[in-house]
C-alpha cells in the first residue's frame, strides 16, 4: 500500500470531489492487494473479485464518519479496506448460492471459475479482511474485532433467512425487514460505528454514528430490490430481474402482494416464482408495478428511512455524511 498522502478536511474540499478520491484510491489498493501468485486458483479469483470497481461506499462511510468525530484518513483506511474486502466475500458467495452471472457487469466468480474455486476465493477474502483490520492502530482493537466478527455472523443469518423465505408460501414485511437488517443494515451499521471508535468519538457519536448507518444499509437494500426490476442490466451490471426469478420476498414484491389482483398476483407467481420469466414478462411486471404505485411507495420508504438516517447526525461534523446518504437516495444503479 502506497504512503499516506492525502490530507483533507471538509474546510477545503466539497464532498463529491473527496469521495471521489477516496474511491480511486481504495480501487487502487483493492486491485493491489493480493500479491501472492501461487495457487493461482486461490489468489487470481480474489484479485478479480476485489478489481471489480463497485461503489465503495461502505470503506468511504467508514473513512468519513470517523473524520465526523475528528479521527483521520490514517486512522480509518486499513479497517475501510477491511470493511470492503469483507463485503466482497459476502457477493461471491451470495452469487453461488443465487446462480448469478453477472456481478458489476462482469461475469460472476463461480461462473468465471467453479463453484468450489469461488467458495475458497470468498474464504480467503474473510482472511484478507482480518489482516487488514489487525493492522489499525488503536488501543480499541479487541473491541473493533468483536464487531467486526460478530457482524459476519450476523449477515450469515440475513443470508440463511433469505434463502429460506425463497420457498416460503408467504412472507409478511416483518419478516422482510428482519432479513434485511441483519443481511444489509448490519455491515452499513458497523461501517459508521468503527469510524466512530478509530476517530475517538464520544460513546454518543459512535452510537449515532452506528443508527445512521444502520438506516442507511436499510434505505440501500430496498432501493437494491427496486433497481433489479426496474432497472436496465447495462446500467445496474448485474443480470436483471434476478431476485424475480429466484422467488425472492423483496419489499416491492411483498408490497405488491398486499394490494394487487388475485389475477395479477397468480400471473407474478406462476411467471417469476416458476422460473419461467423472460423479457416480456419483466416489462409486464414493471408496468404492474408502476400501475399498482408499488414504484412509487418503494421509494417513499427509501426516503423515509433516509430521512431516519440524516437525523442522527446532529452530534457530528457531518457535510460529508449527508452527502452519501443523498448520494444513496438518488442512486440509479
Amino acid at each position: 500500500m502506497k504512503k499516506d498522502n492525502i490530507r483533507i478536511t471538509e474546510k477545503n474540499i466539497d464532498p463529491e470531489a473527496y469521495y471521489n478520491i477516496l474511491y480511486n484510491r481504495i480501487n487502487e489498493d483493492l486491485a493491489n492487494a493480493v500479491s501472492v501468485e501461487f495457487p493461482p486458483n486461490l489468489y487470481n479469483p480474489m484479485r478479480y473479485a476485489l478489481a471489480a470497481r463497485g461503489k465503495r461506499f461502505r470503506p468511504v462511510l467508514l473513512i468519513m464518519a470517523c473524520e465526523s468525530v475528528g479521527g483521520t484518513f490514517r486512522d480509518a483506511y486499513n479497517a475501510s479496506l477491511a470493511i470492503e474486502i469483507l463485503h466482497n466475500f459476502t457477493l461471491i458467495h451470495d452469487d453461488i448460492m443465487d446462480d448469478d452471472n453477472l456481478r458489476r457487469g462482469r461475469t460472476t466468480v463461480h461462473k468465471k471459475w467453479n463453484n468450489n474455486i469461488a467458495i475458497l476465493a470468498g474464504d480467503g477474502l474473510i482472511a484478507l479482511a482480518y489482516r487488514f483490520l489487525l493492522r489499525t492502530k488503536s488501543r480499541q482493537i479487541k473491541r473493533i474485532i468483536k464487531i467486526f466478527s460478530e457482524a459476519i455472523i450476523v449477515i450469515c443469518e440475513g443470508q440463511s433467512i433469505d434463502k429460506d423465505m425463497e420457498s416460503a408460501a408467504s412472507v409478511s414485511m416483518n419478516d422482510y425487514f428482519d432479513m434485511i437488517k441483519r443481511k444489509t443494515g448490519v455491515l452499513v451499521s458497523i461501517s459508521a460505528e468503527l469510524g466512530g471508535i478509530l476517530g475517538k468519538g464520544s460513546e454518543k457519536e459512535i452510537e449515532a454514528l452506528s443508527k445512521f448507518g444502520f438506516e442507511l444499509g436499510i434505505a440501500y437494500q430496498i432501493q437494491d430490490d427496486l433497481l433489479d426490476i426496474i432497472s436496465e442490466e447495462i446500467i445496474i451490471g448485474k443480470d436483471l430481474g434476478s431476485d424475480l426469478a429466484q422467488g425472492k420476498k423483496t419489499f416491492p414484491i411483498i408490497a405488491f402482494a398486499d394490494c394487487a389482483s388475485k389475477k395479477d398476483i397468480k400471473y407474478l407467481n406462476e411467471t417469476f416464482l416458476n422460473g419461467n420469466a423472460d423479457l416480456e414478462s419483466i416489462r409486464r411486471v414493471k408496468k404492474m408495478l408502476h400501475d399498482y404505485g408499488i414504484v412509487e411507495k418503494t421509494q417513499q420508504e427509501v426516503n423515509k428511512h433516509i430521512d431516519n438516517a440524516n437525523s442522527y447526525l446532529h452530534n457530528t461534523s457531518h457535510n460529508h455524511l449527508l452527502f452519501l446518504s443523498e448520494m444513496i437516495r438518488n442512486r440509479k444503479f
